[in-house]
Formats: C-alpha cells, structure tokens, sequence
C-alpha cells in the first residue's frame, strides 16, 4: 500500500510559464523605476545583518527523512541574511514582512538551476508568517506593483483583484503583519510555501531556542541593532523541523494561503556563533552576503519547490538576480571571507 503522504501533486495551469516571466519582468520594471537605473534586490531590500554559521544536521533523523541535505548527521557551513520583506528601507517599527535567508556549504548532489547542477550549496528562504494572503502569483504581483505608487495603490488593486478581493487582501495582510516582533533572535519563521522531501512534500519551520525577549530598541533599524548586539555577547540557535505533507484539504500544494495542520519533526539545528558585524572581518563578510543571491529554486533535486507561488519564484528570483548581476554561485564558495574557524 502507497504511503498517503506520497499521493501530493502539482496543478499546473496552461501558459503558466509564460505568465510568470511576465510577471517577473513586471518586477523588474517596479525595480528600476524605483532605483532610477541601480541595480537591487526587488524584494527584500532593506538588510538586518549578514553572518557565518553553522548548520547542524541531527543524527536522529527518522530514516524515511533522510534525503538530500537531510540524508546524513553533520554539520555545514552557512551564511545567514535577515531582512525586511519589503521593497523600500523603511524604519523598522512599520509593518513589513520579515525574512531570514540561509546558505548552506558543503551540499553534494545535483541542483535544480541549469549550469549550477554540480554547486554545492543549498538555500533555503523563510518569513515569519506560515502561510502567505495571496491566492497566486497575479495576486502577489498586483499588491506589490500597486504599493510601489501610494497616491494610486487603492484603485490599482482594485482594478486588478476586484472590490472584494482587494480587502480579502488587505485584510489578512494587516493582521499578519500588524504585530511588530521585538526581536529577529527570538523569532519562528517557516518556508510559509511547500517544497519537496524526497517522495514527500513539506514544509520548514524554524524556530528560535532563544526566549530572552530584550529591551525594544527605537531606532529606525532596531533589528540590526537587536542582532548585532546579542550576536557579539554569544550564539543564537534555532531548531528546523519538517511538517508533511498528509492530503490535499489539510495540507494543499496550490493553495499557498492554508496554513498547514500536522506534527513537526525535528531535522536540524541552525547555530550562529559569537561574531562581530561592526568589525572590519565582520563587515567585509556581510558586503560580500549582500552581493549574493539567495533563491529558493537553487537547490538539491530533493528538495524542489512545489506551489504555484514557489514556481513563480523560479522565474523572479532568475531575473532579479541577473538585472543586479549578483555573485555567480560557482564562484561563492571561493569568495567568502570566512570569519570562523571550519566546523571540527
């Protein structure tokens, strides 16, 4: 008998493919209207701080769940980048989406994006919410280029979602981000969309083993501040655990704005180390995290995003990537200036 959490599927529409690189290019031209010619990151613009650590897989993973990054005990290298979600710098204390973006090394096996096949690291990209407000791509795009002119935003959306939808919207986006967390240290944040594990489809959570709240500090960049501060008095963890995939209603590949129901299970531990950003080492390793590219379709076969939205990604993270001409991945490796001793 097949096992249930095996019996997930992708619906993919006709002319999607298309669609979506018109929607990346959508994107790209919010971007360079915005930065009159410059070439930067369309989302998540504004950074926290950038920093070395460590990715430690358990050597308790169930056997079922012991496939690409996952498949052995051990621990990598990484780099790590928090981030607000939006595509201005604006002050902290407003509502934003927040994010935290991991690299992992040392990952054989082959990767998804052509010419990267024999890369040997995986990323991973996450946000505190578990699920996201937006039916699809269309939807997310319509919000996103609408915001980029205030005066105006309203009537886009409406002209682009419909009445009814628009305040669906606009809705579900005020409660998810009207809570301002106080520190990016304490927090749990999840893929919120679904990506492959192995035969089965999942998705991560990561949550912090860190509880101590700490002072909320009022500066428009709180956050880095927040981190910086605890980072140089000594290390921060969170614990990555897996939630399955277990039939459609519960647990829907295409529906990205179901939050999943199910059990996690625990797969590894994320460790950043004592280290310090306003060092010399330590701001020359965050310039050269901010010159990369973090994307969720580079990644092991194993672990393939699944969704709607994740396909979507695959076209818009190509081209933001390409219209800022970030670091090549073949040649990340090499670059880092490490700011570590190498995992024992």
């Amino acid at each position: 008998m097949s096992d249930p959490r095996t019996t997930w599927r992708e619906e993919i529409p006709a002319g999607e493919e298309a669609l979506h690189e018109a929607l990346a290019q959508r994107l790209r031209a919010m971007a360079e209207a915005r930065d009159r010619g410059s070439a930067r990151r369309i989302l998540h613009l504004k950074p926290h701080v950038g920093v070395e650590a460590r990715f430690v897989v358990r050597d308790d993973v169930p056997e079922e769940l012991r496939v690409g990054l996952f498949a052995k005990a051990g621990t990598h290298r990484a780099l790590v980048r928090f981030s607000n979600g939006g595509t201005a710098r604006q002050a902290d204390a407003k509502p934003d989406v927040r994010g935290i973006a991991l690299k992992i090394f040392d990952v054989p096996g082959k990767k998804l994006i052509p010419g990267l096949e024999d890369a040997e690291t995986q990323d991973f990209l996450m946000i505190l919410a578990s699920a996201v407000p937006f039916r699809d791509a269309q939807e997310f795009v319509t919000l996103v280029t609408a915001a980029a002119s205030p005066a105006t935003a309203l009537f886009k959306l409406i002209g682009g979602l419909g009445f009814s939808r628009t305040f669906q919207v606009l809705g579900a986006l005020r409660k998810g981000m009207s809570e301002i967390v106080p520190s990016l240290a304490t927090a749990t944040y999840h893929t919120a969309l679904p990506l492959r594990f192995g035969p089965f489809a999942a998705k991560l959570r990561l949550a912090a083993t860190t509880t101590e709240a700490g002072p909320v500090d009022p500066s428009p960049s709180r956050y880095r501040e927040d981190l910086a501060r605890r980072i140089a008095k000594g290390p921060l963890a969170w614990e990555l655990s897996a939630q399955l995939y277990s039939d459609a209603t519960t647990t829907p590949i295409e529906d990205p704005t179901v939050e999943w129901q199910g059990p996690f299970v625990p797969l590894a531990r994320l460790e950043i180390p004592e280290q310090d950003v306003a060092t010399a080492p330590g701001a020359k390793l965050e310039a050269a995290i901010e010159a990369m590219s973090f994307d969720p379709w580079h990644a092991l076969v194993e672990h393939r995003p699944l969704g709607g939205m994740m396909r979507a990604r695959n076209a818009a993270y190509r081209v933001s990537t390409q219209a800022r001409a970030a670091t090549s991945e073949a040649s990340v490796a090499d670059g880092v200036p490490w700011v570590l001793d190498p995992p024992a």
